[in-house]
């Protein structure tokens, strides 16, 4: 899908810090004092325009949210959702993933979200999937002990090889959906790309996978 460029993106993100947050390495190991209360962190890691984090913000304020998204042309979206939406356990995060490990201390994360991530189709783009070996290290490092990996996307070839991945690493697939809408799981929140892919007859696959 052609990405629509916004110039003003990164100006309107920097308008509001009480929702965007600026200079994570300087969160490193403190990441609650972000948040109005001190609780349990999820991230999603490639949070689009924000349908996702912001329906489990609102969901679940017992536990504080991080979206992450690297596009400010993107991510400036999930701000205008954050924004109307005023859940005190929810930020945003303008940053590369591959950065994780010099913005979050050991143990400072108890869940990773990853949903409809680009599934690099090519062969020699291995690396750059966001469940290669080397990201699912990454997350590893941040992760309390026993943390966990919930992962959707449309894309079977890229479900397929993730879960090879997940098992490769030593991971515990604790449920594994190889449809997800006609399965029994409760609670489901649609991110906008499952919407579309759901409405045009694809199948959503989903797996929650535990560190060991």
């Amino acid at each position: 899908m052609r990405l629509r460029n916004k110039p003003w993106a990164n100006d309107k993100l920097a308008q509001y810090p009480q929702y965007v947050i600026s200079s994570p390495e300087n969160l490193k190991g403190k990441w609650n004092s972000v948040f109005d209360t001190e609780q349990p962190l999820h991230i999603e890691i490639g949070t689009g325009r924000g349908r996702f984090i912001t329906g489990m913000a609102q969901a679940n304020p017992h536990i504080n949210y991080l979206g992450i998204e690297l596009m400010p042309s993107v991510i400036v979206t999930a701000l205008d959702r954050v924004i109307e939406a005023e859940v005190p356990n929810l930020k945003l995060l303008n940053a590369n993933a591959a950065d994780l490990t010099e913005f979050f201390a050991k143990g400072e994360v108890e869940r990773v979200y990853l949903n409809f991530s680009d599934p690099w189709p090519k062969n020699r783009h291995e690396k750059r999937r966001l469940t290669y070996k080397t990201f699912l290290k990454q997350y590893e490092d941040i992760l309390i002990d026993q943390g966990e990996i919930h992962f959707k996307t449309d894309n079977q070839g890229l479900f397929e090889y993730s879960l090879t991945s997940f098992s490769e690493y030593g991971l515990l697939l604790k449920w594994v959906s190889l449809d997800l809408h006609q399965s029994d799981f409760e609670g489901n929140i649609m991110t906008e790309y499952e919407e579309k892919f759901s409405q045009k007859g694809n199948r959503i696959y989903r797996s929650e996978v535990q560190y060991r």
